[in-house]
């Protein structure tokens, strides 16, 4: 009788022991997770990860939202770390693995007695990686990371297409995600590397840095130019409400666009007026030519518009908000969605943006219950809670 086996998974047989919590480290190892990786989540006993308490939680005794986005397809074990028995558990999973991931500020891994010295001394095969706030020297080595404070600090916050408009936080985690992202690129290529050198390595990335990352171009252009370069301040892009919405232009890669946007507006070309004639000039009136696009567009639909550009080849797209786009056609399409039952209740989450023909994300594990895997995981190190001051 012929058994159905899961096809194998780039990450099958990579054991990592996983200390992260909040967001940049989480979501590196659940990606670690999602394709294969054996990750077990270290929490503290009776808290665990930040993230499951940071946001109210409406329901009580299920898993906070926030926590499930970020660790599915991973064991829970919790620890008293402050126990010697628990650290010297640590310490035998460490022997074994492949990675070590934590997000502390510097000095705490090493202070509970795992840091890389430590560690890499009964496994040097170890990947040793971890995500600070600024780094490990320098003037904010020691600061306490956060996503906005990287915002502020990294130059991005103050970057606006509107030098009117007030500063602002944005919304969406982005040094948090970026970072996070940057360390799995930095423990995929040091698995890469160990099979070439057969040793570990340390490895890590900051908040800071990844937001510096992410301005590549606008800090060349600075360096090198001694020129501001800011997309979103150019004079044919922007953001414009409609009569029942709003919609965003960006006039770019063509000729002429103005005269395109001229066409699709049903106005004369606001290219032949002196004072749009060039780039340069479209730039200096920037405000007077976006306050005829705010009178025309604000004149019909979002509907109406969006076919008139995009029969002139325009860019353009509606401003939609976050719950039509988690229904939209195209996120189902692209698979974007993924749902798996827990013991309590169904999570429904967004799926990887990865798509790997061979390998389709499939939720294993449900996100865990806190210290879901304790009993399970200790077993299999010959170890009982009792004995190691897990809970």
């Amino acid at each position: 009788m012929s058994v159905n086996r899961r096809p194998p998974l780039p990450l099958d047989g990579v054991k990592v022991i996983d200390f992260t919590q909040v967001m940049l480290g989480p979501c590196a190892t659940q990606v670690l997770a999602d394709y294969g990786a054996d990750v077990i989540k270290i929490e503290r006993p009776g808290t665990g990860d930040l993230s499951r308490t940071s946001v109210s939680n409406d329901s009580a005794g299920l898993n906070n939202p926030v926590f499930s986005s970020l660790n599915r397809n991973k064991r829970s074990v919790t620890l008293d770390l402050r126990q010697p028995e628990a650290r010297a558990i640590v310490v035998k999973m460490a022997e074994t693995a492949d990675v070590v991931v934590n997000n502390f500020r510097p000095g705490v891994m090493e202070r509970m007695g795992f840091g890389f010295d430590a560690l890499s001394k009964i496994n040097p095969r170890l990947i040793y990686a971890f995500g600070t706030g600024f780094g490990t020297s320098g003037p904010y080595a020691h600061k306490g990371g956060q996503d906005v404070l990287a915002q502020a600090m990294s130059g991005a916050m103050a970057r606006r297409a509107d030098a009117s408009v007030p500063f602002t936080v944005y919304p969406t985690a982005l040094a948090d995600y970026a970072a996070g992202m940057h360390l799995v690129q930095a423990i995929l290529l040091a698995l890469l590397q160990r099979e070439k050198t057969g040793r570990g390595q340390v490895v890590s990335v900051s908040l800071y840095d990844s937001m510096l990352a992410m301005q590549m171009q606008e800090a060349a252009m600075h360096m090198m130019r001694a020129r501001e370069l800011n997309w979103a301040a150019y004079p044919l892009t922007g953001v414009f409400e409609t009569a029942d919405g709003a919609l965003v232009l960006v006039g770019a890669f063509k000729t002429n666009p103005l005269r395109d946007i001229s066409a699709a507006l049903g106005i004369d070309d606001l290219s032949a007026d002196s004072r749009f004639a060039t780039f340069e000039m479209q730039v200096q009136n920037r405000a007077a030519l976006h306050a005829i696009f705010r009178t025309q567009f604000k004149a019909n639909t979002t509907a109406h518009w969006l076919s008139r550009l995009e029969a002139q080849d325009l860019l353009c797209a509606p401003v939609k908000s976050l719950a039509d786009a988690l229904a939209d056609g195209q996120t189902a399409a692209n698979g974007m969605l993924v749902s798996a039952a827990g013991a309590d209740e169904t999570v429904k989450l967004v799926g990887s943006p990865v798509h790997l023909a061979d390998a389709p994300l499939v939720v294993r594990r449900p996100p865990p219950k806190l210290g879901e895997h304790t009993a399970a995981v200790l077993a299999e190190y010959g170890a009982i809670p009792a004995t190691v001051g897990a809970k």
